[in-house]
């Protein structure tokens, strides 16, 4: 490695345990506080405290084994956010089974594929729906023996009461001596990728990696987990993401309370009802929070207000990152700003949140600057499947923005000679499953190597530049990172998503879509009529002077070669269904540049006569 650096262990982590562990020591602590909060089917909020929890955890996983399911066995969640979720997660590993996540959204021939490759005993659906995609391979899935499903229309009796009912003729000297037998080194999860470049890979994750990894987080971000008053995360990402299923045993495992919602359409009451101190989520939430803010203010005195107080923010989150001060007149204007509209802005989130978490993708500096302006610092981390999602994340004192951080505690990154971030530490998978070649090739004497590229500075703090398979070189030579230039399009309040191309090409291009409830919110915004289709929006002179502007703030970012000298807007979308994004929202840059390649070459690159 040309450079690392690790961030020591400043309380040695027992991490050679059963994931159980993490649930039984909250028990031990705070046994009758509560632990998880819910929304039930009335849309009330309930609650079950660390011990009622353990309990319904321990029925589950008694009533597993009631059922046959050995240590080794793998059984799949097809399910949305829920509490269901994260007990039947819980109980499966408990017993040395593994759990395979399967996203809502997977394809029938997805589900089979994933059940094929990880041998699936048993299989937990939410609903109806999801049933019905089984049932539609099962034929082809020979070792799946039972499909339950949670929420079933034709009964009042659950699943999670049926299995709790099988459980009881387990006795507690069988459960525990099963679990006692569960140690760190055991696989307890297969989690597939959700495959950007390629068929998704099953990563083989063990109690180990998890345990080491919440307690190491935990350890880090003790001023988020641990305050005065208790800790709250409202979660609403899918727990089939191993970002999201991380971050419930770190609140499991520290004293937060952890809130779920699985329904983004009801998210900014469901913050406001939970009232988070801290928030896990996506870049694209945080763009959209700022549009919205910014249409609602609308044009005229109020428009013209809020972007003089977008503006003060961003200069004081400028100055308080370079230890500066605002002059006396601006430190009054920020006071009054933050009456009036700062304020305003935080109480989407319930009025509590201290902090923010951000990952999974590429965070704009303009966004993280106006948040940290209007006192909700964004803390960027990094990490992948592989090391159970996080592996660094910026600290709440002394955080910089434009860095993903500090490694988490016990962490050490490494920079290869060709500048690839790489990761060592109990946090990195055993191994891809079923390809021994791909561990082979992705771990090598402990090292993972993540495929991104970036560097470590003197104090630890990591910046990432780019992936290396989405490295894009013009025909120029002209080494080009799109993560910057896409993250910085996809700001403006028309754009849904931005795909930088240009590999061979004489200069750098891009794909552009645009969603057409946001466009006609702006539109409303801005005192202009709306449009009525996709087709229509991209000919609409008015939208093209914004996509435009976006265009131009995301080139002033980089130099003239790696600037977007062209674009088209297109009257699609990138969707999931479609096979343009991944179960996680990433763009599929291979498969939209082969679908879109006769327009590219068409409309963007030319020949001059």
């Amino acid at each position: 490695m040309r450079k690392e650096f690790t961030r020591p262990l400043v309380t040695p982590i027992k991490s050679d345990t059963n994931i159980l562990s993490i649930l039984t020591q909250r028990v031990q602590r705070t046994a009758h506080e509560p632990l998880i909060e819910y929304k039930d089917t009335h849309g009330t909020w309930e609650s079950f405290t660390a011990l009622q929890f353990q309990d319904i955890v321990i029925g589950l996983a008694k009533g597993l084994m009631k059922k046959g399911i050995e240590i080794g066995d793998s059984v799949a969640i097809l399910s949305s956010t829920r509490w269901e979720w994260t007990a039947l997660d819980m109980a499966i590993m408990s017993i040395g089974a593994v759990t395979v996540p399967i996203y809502e959204t997977n394809s029938s021939l997805q589900i089979r594929t994933i059940a094929q490759d990880s041998a699936v005993r048993m299989i937990f659906a939410e609903n109806d729906n999801q049933r019905e995609k089984i049932e539609a391979v099962l034929d082809e899935m020979p070792t799946v023996s039972e499909v339950c499903v949670i929420d079933n229309e034709t009964t009042d009796v659950t699943i999670i009461e049926t299995l709790t009912e099988y459980g009881k003729a387990i006795e507690d000297t069988e459960f525990w001596s099963r679990v006692d037998s569960v140690h760190g080194d055991d696989l307890a999860t297969i989690v597939y990728t959700s495959g950007s470049t390629g068929t998704p890979k099953g990563i083989e994750l063990t109690h180990r990696n998890f345990v080491f990894m919440a307690y190491s987080g935990i350890q880090s971000m003790t001023d988020i987990c641990y305050r005065p008053g208790g800790a709250r995360l409202l979660l609403f990402l899918p727990l089939a993401h191993v970002f999201a299923r991380y971050m419930q045993y770190f609140c499991i495992g520290s004293d937060t309370v952890l809130g779920l919602s699985n329904n983004i359409k009801t998210i900014i009451p469901d913050f406001q009802a939970f009232k988070p101190t801290f928030i896990l989520a996506v870049p694209r939430i945080f763009e959209k929070v700022y549009n919205a803010a910014s249409q609602k203010a609308g044009r005229g005195y109020k428009g013209r207000l809020f972007s003089r107080a977008a503006h003060l923010a961003r200069q004081w989150s400028y100055a308080q990152q370079s230890g500066e001060t605002l002059s006396i007149l601006k430190r009054a204007q920020y006071w009054l700003y933050n009456k009036l509209i700062y304020s305003t802005i935080l109480g989407v989130f319930g009025g509590n949140v201290e902090f923010a978490v951000s990952g999974g993708a590429p965070l704009d500096s303009s966004i993280a600057h106006f948040f940290n302006g209007v006192g909700l610092p964004l803390l960027e981390g990094y990490g992948m499947t592989e090391t159970c999602a996080p592996a660094c994340v910026n600290p709440t004192r002394g955080y910089r923005i434009g860095t993903v951080g500090l490694p988490l505690e016990g962490v050490t990154f490494g920079v290869s000679d060709d500048g690839e971030i790489c990761i060592k530490g109990e946090s990195v998978c055993r191994g891809y499953h079923n390809s021994p070649q791909d561990t082979h090739n992705q771990i090598v004497d402990g090292w993972l190597h993540t495929g991104d590229l970036g560097d470590i500075d003197d104090d630890g703090f990591i910046t990432l530049t780019g992936r290396k398979k989405d490295l894009i070189i013009t025909a120029g030579g002209k080494n080009v990172s799109p993560s910057v230039l896409e993250s910085s399009v996809m700001t403006s309040p028309v754009v849904e998503h931005c795909v930088v191309v240009g590999d061979k090409k004489p200069f750098i291009s891009a794909l552009i879509t645009i969603d057409i409830n946001d466009v006609n919110a702006w539109l409303r915004s801005q005192g202009a009529a709306e449009v009525s289709s996709l087709d229509e929006a991209t000919r609409n002179p008015i939208i093209a002077a914004q996509v435009d502007a976006a265009v131009d703030k995301a080139n002033a970012q980089v130099s003239r070669a790696e600037s977007i000298r062209k674009y088209k807007i297109l009257a699609d979308s990138f969707t999931e269904e479609n096979g343009m994004l991944t179960a996680s929202l990433k763009t599929k840059r291979a498969v939209i540049v082969k679908k879109y390649a006769e327009l590219i070459e068409k409309e963007i690159y030319v020949p001059k006569k």
